[in-house]
């Protein structure tokens, strides 16, 4: 009998699944339309199709007939395993691609991209106290809800950054290189403060050292994985099987993930361990392996959105007001672009770099999605704040694309303008001006246009 229930909720998540397929590729379908990067269609659509199914059924009949328990539970385990698997290829490039970012370009960025965000944080705080909008304050002690608020305002989202420069080709350029490295370092950053945030709610400390723990289980796991796949054997399995190769490879990345999830850090950060792990030998088998699990944790992730909406959209949230949901939007939009900019020229980027990155870094997305829900689950942030984040971050990251494309339009305006040379410039930008070369990219390669 355990058997058939099982046997049955499985097929039950395997509809759903379908289902969910369904809504991202018209979500897909209506981005293009509007000439929007085709993950913010999948992500508006995911985030959205678990509250309107709510809304037309009832919140029980959801629970006990479309999703039940152990059904929401294999489709959470299912968007978790994409969105591992997704993030180990986009590692695996971005630490051993061809055209690998500056360290200390990638260092400034960084730092451009959270400290001041950690700032606006703090303003967004006095702000909420100044007006005395006591729903958004909530009651929870002063240093927990500044730090957490700090915090939301700082993630940039890893994921949706990923398929974005994969939707527009930029995977290879400069600034997504730039950015997606950076956006590592925050989120490493970002979930670290998220459990001093908890830990100061709870009053129990002890929390920040679990996360060094497991901070310290994921460098062991990715050492180990780095040094088995140099073996002898494991270059013979992966010449003569490649299926099982990857098939072995994504279930040790998908295993660093949950381990250090188990342990009190994001299973993002595991995947991304667990991507720089691996060997980039063009000649050997891992490329492929590779690319066949990155291949399947995109098809995959319109999954996670679902869950992310089912699980922080649904909650009984109160009504913002528009005052503060400006005032996020705005501080938001100015902490995230303004410290990128700065960050990429103090680390040695033209401004046409610069300025990309400064728009990439305010993807927020995803990731934001999920600090939120461990905020509102700490009973550190109030349901009206989450609702003005929540806006915030999906505002800021749909305006991504179209300013990708505005400046992309203004670079082919500026280079075709007459008495303005072409110049080529190295793919990787250097801190000081090289002679060009024959394997310089032409301009457009700051932009991703290939």
């Amino acid at each position: 009998m355990d058997l058939l229930h099982l046997l049955r909720n499985l097929a039950h998540a395997a509809a759903a699944l379908a289902v969910v397929m369904l809504i991202a590729a018209a979500g897909r379908g209506v981005a293009r339309r509007l000439r929007q990067p085709e993950v913010i269609g999948e992500m508006t659509a995911g985030l959205l199709l678990g509250p309107a199914v709510i809304a037309l059924v009832g919140r029980s009949a959801f629970h006990d007939d479309v999703l039940p328990g152990p059904v929401l539970g294999i489709l959470k385990f299912t968007a978790q395993t994409g969105l591992v698997l997704f993030l180990v290829g986009l590692a695996n490039e971005l630490r051993w691609g061809p055209h690998r970012p500056p360290r200390n370009a990638t260092g400034w960025v960084a730092a451009g991209a959270l400290v001041p965000p950690l700032l606006t944080g703090v303003l967004l705080v006095g702000w909420i106290q100044l007006t005395g909008d006591t729903a958004a304050r909530g009651g929870a002690p002063l240093p927990a809800y500044v730090l957490m608020v700090a915090v939301t305002m700082a993630i940039t989202a890893v994921p949706v950054m990923a398929r974005i420069l994969l939707d527009r080709n930029m995977t290879d350029s400069v600034p997504g290189r730039l950015g997606l490295a950076s956006a590592i370092v925050i989120d490493a950053v970002g979930w670290l403060l998220l459990s001093v945030a908890i830990s100061l709610g709870s009053g129990d400390l002890t929390r920040s050292l679990h996360s060094l723990r497991a901070l310290a289980a994921g460098a062991l796991c990715a050492l180990a994985i780095r040094y088995l796949l140099r073996t002898r054997a494991a270059g013979r399995l992966g010449e003569r099987h490649p299926r099982t190769t990857a098939v072995l490879l994504g279930a040790a990345a998908l295993a660093t993930a949950l381990t250090m999830e188990h342990l009190g850090m994001t299973a993002i950060l595991g995947a991304a361990l667990a991507g720089l792990s691996i060997p980039r030998d063009e000649s050997g088998p891992w490329p492929r392996a590779v690319a066949a699990v990155t291949r399947a944790g995109r098809a995959l992730t319109p999954a996670f959105f679902v869950f992310s909406g089912i699980t922080v959209l649904t909650g009984a949230f109160s009504s913002a007001s528009w005052p503060l949901i400006g005032c996020a939007v705005l501080l938001g939009c100015a902490g995230k672009g303004l410290g990128g900019y700065a960050g990429a020229r103090l680390g040695g980027q033209p401004p046409g770099t610069a300025r990309r990155v400064g728009v990439l870094m305010n993807t927020r997305g995803l990731t934001e999605l999920i600090v939120l829900q461990a905020g509102f689950s700490a009973g550190i942030l109030p349901a009206p704040l989450v609702l003005a984040l929540v806006v915030m971050a999906l505002t800021t990251t749909a305006m991504t694309g179209p300013l990708l494309d505005l400046l992309d339009r203004a670079d082919r305006r500026h280079a075709t303008a007459p008495g303005v040379p072409v110049l080529p410039v190295s793919p990787v930008t250097s801190v000081t001006p090289t002679a060009p070369t024959a394997s310089a990219a032409p301009l457009a390669t700051e932009g991703g246009t290939r």
